[in-house]
């Protein structure tokens, strides 16, 4: 109690001795936290370990009921359970609040506790906002004050945004600037802001330091009668009107001169590092009209080189803002008001687009971006120290790391993220947006040698940072196109499984979102943020007041627009209820390799074939399930299957040649046609088969005829039964009459006569061709079968058992 007197007492006069000053700066919030930033940082790293452990904790159900029958997991679960129970009890004792967790009824306990711990974060949550209005500068107990947009802003004295002693001798304030009622610019802006569902159009219509012409569509900077259009569709009825086809529309301006710039033999060899001024001694402007514009532009273009930041600002604005940008020289300090002059911008480009003069960013990928969309600036010999730092392997590549560790300079990142549309700006906000640029060309000079001596003295690496930033300069803006799958890249993202009432209902709040974005000029994390759609389309409500209640704090547009989205999403309760299967699921890869980049020995007939929208093929969805994971055998039966030549081969198509399936009956196709030219050959085949089965008949009705003559009247059973000729099995009644007689009649030893092979027509076996007999053997061994090559030697030519090759209704269907 004393010290804490001491240190009020100090507070509040700053006059007592130098033992209470130092006893002040010593002192600490809480034992071993030196401060609250400490305090708060620890507090977070113990919840993030706590959640991560709570993570591999069994989950409820079967896992857990199992653990719970081991006597050493039951203590352990009771004793931690009573630990925790302990601390909540100290915190809402803390607090004021009901504390009796522990001595609870066993029956009725677990709703009792729930009960308490709710109200206690409701006072504690209650006691956080009280506290933090205070700090804000709000007090409830006092009279209504005016808006925060016009009262002045105050500077707040608290603990906890007081910086540490190690800042400075005494004790600074943070100051909290509000910007809640900042006029929007884009209202006096004198091009409206394109933020249709079309392409993005390259603003620029000069082009400064030219080696290859800009094209004539982009020559003319206005067009009367297309200012009601989008700039995309304005530009296409303008080259529809004047018959120009322009295939470069769309592409990079200086794409001709980027891809000819080389790098100077004197930016690849070793600088001398230029100290840079201090802060104080630099000059700084800011500019704001056209006239200090133009000066400035001929100021950088005598320079040599000059460092470029930009100040961006994404939250009520759908394609977002450059509201601001600093240039920094060797002798002086330029901020530019881009809101104000954003029409102007352009004249930058003779000096942004000079290739003797090396402009120098910090991470300008976003930056190229936005000078494109927002002014049609274009940069031309840009070096990035960002990929400089890369290049040298340092612990971190932020700014306010290379300012440390080549100018010992603590940057302050308290306005990073800042509303940079508040108007005229704060000091404090200056001097941070003048700080970026001003030890920028240094810390230039510094990466500069030390990627020479990195690299031995050879130009090397340093070259390849050039070429890096050469990369990151011919980046071309990009604007959201929305369609009809937008919805799921984001969705997928959620990690969520949903059905499909509620995949529809984030799929219409996601187009209700992106529409009312572009036509209000918000980003879309202002008209509805994403955890907010989440919650909507996961809980589906049924009345308005539940949409309202799963958004919190309810967004304006929303509140505006609540009946639309509760048509939305009765809409989506309207579908049938039915569970949403992930594409991976859906069409997992099959593709079987003996090697992770070995194809050789996979035909084509393995790979899955998709259709042209994206899906697999019937046949393929059929026997996907029967094909998951063929055996080595399989593989190897597969291949000989491949390996017998189809006699047609040279009739068909080469492989890598789609046929259509309506061309095969189309008359006038190719295709039509030889299909019916094989249908001739087959008849024409078959007729002479048959005329050769007959004479064959003949024959050998003649030869029984004369044999029968020679024996003396008597005739042999079965006469018909021709070589050649496949005839149907006989029935059992005529096998026992033809046994009858043969065990009657008993014939003569000499009258056996064997048949004569020799005056037969052996061509008669040459009905099948390879094709049926490759048929044939699919039939015979289909794919998954495994196949038995080895049993023997007997001959594939001939099946065993019955034949019914010579039938057509008994041939394998294709």
């Amino acid at each position: 109690m004393k010290s804490t007197k001491n240190r009020d007492s100090a507070n509040g006069g700053r006059q007592d001795s130098n033992s209470e000053t130092n006893e002040e700066e010593n002192g600490e919030l809480c034992p071993g936290f030196k401060d609250v930033d400490a305090f708060v940082k620890y507090g977070l790293g113990a919840v993030l370990s706590a959640t991560k452990a709570s993570a591999g904790l069994p989950q409820a159900g079967d896992e857990y009921d199992f653990y719970r029958s081991f006597p050493g997991f039951q203590e352990f679960c009771e004793s931690q359970g009573d630990r925790l129970l302990h601390c909540m009890s100290q915190i809402m004792q803390h607090h004021g609040c009901r504390s009796h967790i522990r001595d609870q009824n066993k029956l009725t306990g677990l709703e009792e506790r729930f009960d308490l711990v709710v109200d206690s974060n409701d006072v504690i949550l209650e006691r956080a906002g009280i506290l933090l209005d205070e700090a804000d500068g709000v007090n409830r107990s006092q009279q209504p004050v005016m808006p925060a947009g016009f009262q002045p802003p105050k500077i707040v004295v608290s603990s906890w945004n007081r910086k540490g002693p190690g800042s400075g001798s005494r004790s600074e304030t943070f100051r909290l600037l509000h910007a809640k009622n900042v006029s929007r610019p884009q209202l006096k802006f004198k091009e409206r802001i394109d933020n249709s569902n079309t392409p993005f159009i390259p603003k620029i219509f000069i082009k400064p330091n030219a080696r290859k012409p800009l094209p004539t569509c982009k020559t003319s900077r206005e067009r009367p009668e297309d200012l009601d259009v989008p700039a995309a569709l304005a530009d296409l009825i303008h080259q529809q009107r004047t018959q120009e086809h322009v295939d470069d529309m769309f592409a990079h301006p200086y794409q001709y001169e980027l891809d000819h710039l080389s790098t100077q033999e004197k930016l690849l060899s070793k600088p001398e590092p230029q100290m840079y001024k201090p802060v104080a001694e630099t000059k700084l402007s800011f500019i704001d009209s056209l006239e200090d514009l133009v000066a400035l532009n001929e100021k950088l273009c005598k320079l040599s080189e000059f460092a470029v930041d930009l100040e961006h600002h994404s939250y009520r604005s759908f394609l977002g803002l450059t509201c601001l940008m600093q240039i920094s020289t060797r002798e002086e300090d330029f901020i530019i008001d881009t809101l104000e002059l954003r029409s102007e911008m352009y004249i930058l480009n003779e000096a942004f687009t000079d290739p003797s003069i090396v402009k120098v960013f910090h991470g300008a990928d976003s930056d190229i971006e936005w000078l494109q969309r927002d002014f049609g600036l274009y940069v031309v010999n840009l070096f990035d120290t960002h990929q400089a730092s890369r290049a040298l392997n340092l612990a971190r590549h932020s700014l306010d790391h290379l300012l440390k560790h080549f100018c010992s300079v603590d940057s302050d990142k308290r306005y990073q993220l800042a509303d940079w549309r508040i108007r005229p700006l704060p000091d404090e906000m200056v001097q941070y947006a003048r700080t970026d640029t001003h030890y920028l060309l240094y810390i230039y000079d510094c990466v500069r040698a030390q990627l020479l001596d990195f690299n031995h003295g050879q130009p090397g690496l340093l070259q390849s940072v050039w070429n890096k930033s050469k990369d990151i300069s011919l980046k071309k803006y990009m604007k959201p196109i929305y369609t009809e799958e937008s919805y799921l890249e984001l969705q997928r993202k959620q990690k969520k499984s949903l059905n499909t009432q509620q995949l529809t209902a984030f799929r219409l709040l996601f187009a209700w979102r992106d529409k009312l974005a572009r036509q209000e000029d918000e980003s879309t994390g202002f008209v509805l943020p994403t955890h907010m759609m989440n919650k909507i389309s996961e809980e589906l409500p049924k009345e308005p007041q539940g949409i309202i209640a799963c958004c919190n704090p309810v967004p304006p547009l929303v509140r505006q627009q609540v009946n639309e989205l509760h048509l939305l999403v009765q809409q989506a309760r309207e579908m049938p209820l039915l569970k949403v299967r992930k594409r991976d699921d859906v069409f997992p890869p099959e593709v079987m390799l003996f090697g992770p980049h070995d194809t050789s020995r996979v035909s084509e007939s393995d790979l899955p074939h998709f259709s042209p929208d994206g899906k697999l093929d019937a046949h393929e969805m059929e026997t996907k399930d029967a094909q998951k994971s063929p055996s080595v055998a399989q593989i190897k039966a597969r291949q000989i299957t491949e390996s017998f030549q189809n006699p047609f081969r040279m009739y068909l198509p080469s492989k890598n040649v789609h046929v259509n399936e309506n061309a095969k009956f189309d008359p006038s196709s190719k295709i039509f046609e030889i299909s019916k030219r094989w249908k001739l050959q087959s008849v024409e085949q078959q007729q002479k088969e048959m005329e050769a089965k007959r004479k064959a008949k003949e024959e050998a009705k003649e030869q029984a005829r004369k044999e029968s003559a020679k024996s003396g009247g008597k005739k042999r059973e079965r006469v018909d039964s021709e070589v050649g000729e496949l005839t149907p099995k006989p029935s059992k009644k005529l096998m026992k009459s033809a046994e009858k007689p043969q065990k009657t009649e008993a014939t003569p030893q000499e009258s056996f006569k064997p048949f004569d092979y020799s005056q037969s027509d052996l061509k008669v076996f040459a009905v099948l061709d390879k094709c049926k007999f490759f048929l044939i053997f699919q039939q015979k061994f289909p794919k998954g079968q495994k196949n038995n090559f080895a049993a023997g030697n007997r001959s594939m030519s001939f099946l065993p058992g019955k034949s019914d090759r010579g039938f057509r209704h008994n041939w394998p269907k294709r």
